[in-house]
């Protein structure tokens, strides 16, 4: 094995060790509809409100996201596993039934928001820059739904896991 390729080997094993909410990145728009489970989703700053989403390059979805320019960011909640499978292609289901199999709605801005997810960001995509093997996109929200009740999904270790939320006792 190559030097560069045990290097790549021992970053991904590294990085399944960091903790990431597991969401479902929607789209909607000229170009289609279609989604996809990421966990590489965080915060660039709240004034405006940004998020930066990466999708690797050699995904299909990313000329749907490229001509739609808009996005939703579904941050799903610890019973939404099966729904972060079927998005990230660990089933059969296709992606017209992906969107048959829960309560879809469109948000304000027309991107597919799934109902009882923790929080839903939508936004446009303000900026793309090419990194390695992915697409990385910033994206500025627009709209924003938060649920109070809930109980996070973390994909860990190469798998996903409930994050319980404290429950004071009555």
């Amino acid at each position: 094995m190559s030097q560069e390729n045990e290097h790549r080997l021992r970053f991904r094993d590294a990085m399944a060790n960091l903790s990431a909410a597991v969401n479902i990145v929607t789209t909607d728009g000229p170009a289609g509809r279609c989604g996809i489970t990421a966990t590489a989703v965080c915060s660039v700053t709240d004034t405006p409100p940004t998020l930066l989403v990466c999708i690797n390059r050699n995904s299909a979805m990313n000329p749907v996201f490229q001509e739609n320019q808009r996005l939703c960011v579904n941050v799903l909640n610890h019973e939404q596993e099966l729904m972060a499978r079927h998005f990230a292609g660990m089933t059969d289901v296709s992606m017209e039934e992906r969107f048959l199999l829960e309560e879809w709605q469109s948000g304000p801005l027309g991107q597919p928001i799934l109902r009882n997810t923790l929080a839903s960001l939508e936004g446009e995509i303000a900026q793309i820059q090419s990194i390695g093997t992915h697409q990385v996109y910033l994206v500025q929200i627009r709209q924003i739904l938060v649920n109070a009740a809930g109980n996070g999904l973390i994909y860990f270790k190469r798998n996903f896991h409930p994050v319980m939320h404290e429950m004071t006792l009555a």
